[in-house]
């Protein structure tokens, strides 16, 4: 294979973006301010469909160049059995392609994903183990498919349509039962020199803590997810402590049914012990945040996920632990931190968007 033919098989992954490679200004950078434009060029061509799969469904949409979704379509997911989630895949592909004339599809799942973007390494949903899940679903559905990681696909979506908009240094967080991350950097998505980049849930910021399913102990997840916010309220609520009367009023005197979203819904209704929590929770991502600031130096953090339905219960401790624990505070510059714009739908419309662009790049 000579270089040319190499470099058009590249994924957005791997290939520079398209203002790195040809500089308008000849010079090279450009300003941040041109981003947001220049990105708009990527992906013009057609339709797509974006399907994202989780642990209970599986979603899909139809979705236009400028990330609006024109209709969707789910199902549950049926079990562990991967031929099976194939088969809901391709079910819902030709369901939306019967109405609309679809350019490609992307897939997002939960996993790591090889750097080509054909195989799932593993993925804790399914009984994917070394699946060449790219081949099999383009066999079965005779269309471009792209296959990426979840939280890569929902970054990108925040990135170009989003809250990270024009931003050229972008991490995004998913708070939800654990933590996940993605980064896009110069508009491509950064996943590390094997594939598995953005596990920043486990980055440990308590040596002997909480044991974390991963296997370590004092995992960020531990302390700044909604598991974490869950466990704590449910701590709180055993001890039957006379704050939590209200913990305890809404399941029935049974602790052990607390969740974080029980939790974050009092909160949002006034009650003082779960605003405590969700300010505990804000703390820890605060900290962790600025962790990943002194890694990373990124220009902006996005917050999405479950847990941000807290809003600024949880962000404004968040931004005050941050700027506590920045390193070089006070003589440098902050990345800003904001939350997600595109709430569940993320991952869908990022999907749908990098198999328009994929293919694109490929030509």
């Amino acid at each position: 294979m000579n270089e040319s033919s190499a470099a058009s098989d590249l994924s957005p992954f791997l290939r520079p973006a398209p203002w790195k490679r040809a500089p308008r200004t000849g010079r090279a950078r450009i300003r941040r301010s041109s981003i947001g434009r220049e990105h708009r060029h990527l992906g013009r061509r057609g339709l797509a469909i974006g399907i994202d799969i989780g642990g209970t469904k599986v979603a899909a949409g139809v979705v236009d160049a400028e990330g609006n979704i024109l209709s969707e379509s789910r199902r549950s997911t049926p079990g562990r059995d991967p031929r099976a989630v194939e088969e809901v895949i391709v079910e819902l592909v030709r369901e939306l392609g019967a109405v609309h004339r679809i350019r490609s599809v992307g897939i997002g799942a939960a996993g790591w994903m090889d750097l080509d973007g054909g195989t799932v390494l593993f993925s804790p949903h399914l009984a994917w183990r070394n699946e060449p899940l790219r081949d099999n679903l383009q066999r079965l559905l005779k269309r471009p498919v792209y296959l990426t990681n979840d939280a890569d696909a929902a970054a990108w979506a925040e990135w170009r349509f989003g809250a990270g908009q024009g931003e050229s240094r972008l991490v995004a967080i998913t708070l939800g039962t654990g933590i996940g991350g993605a980064m896009v950097l110069d508009g491509r998505i950064e996943r590390g020199r094997f594939g598995v980049a953005g596990e920043f849930g486990h980055q440990i910021i308590m040596p002997g803590g909480h044991r974390c399913q991963c296997g370590n102990r004092g995992c960020w997840e531990q302390y700044a997810s909604g598991n974490a916010l869950g466990r704590e309220a449910r701590i709180l609520a055993q001890a039957n402590s006379p704050v939590a009367q209200e913990l305890l009023k809404a399941v029935d005197g049974n602790p052990d049914l607390i969740t974080g979203a029980i939790v974050t819904e009092l909160a949002l209704s006034g009650d003082p012990a779960s605003r405590e929590a969700i300010e505990d929770i804000g703390e820890w991502l605060g900290l962790g945040l600025a962790n990943l600031a002194a890694a990373l130096d990124p220009g902006l953090f996005v917050i999405g996920g479950g847990l941000c339905s807290a809003g600024d219960l949880l962000l404004a401790p968040a931004r005050r632990a941050f700027a506590r624990n920045l390193t070089g505070r006070g003589f440098r510059p902050a990345a800003g931190i904001e939350l997600a714009a595109l709430g569940p739908n993320a991952g869908l419309i990022g999907a749908a968007d990098l198999s328009r662009v994929s293919s694109r790049l490929r030509g």
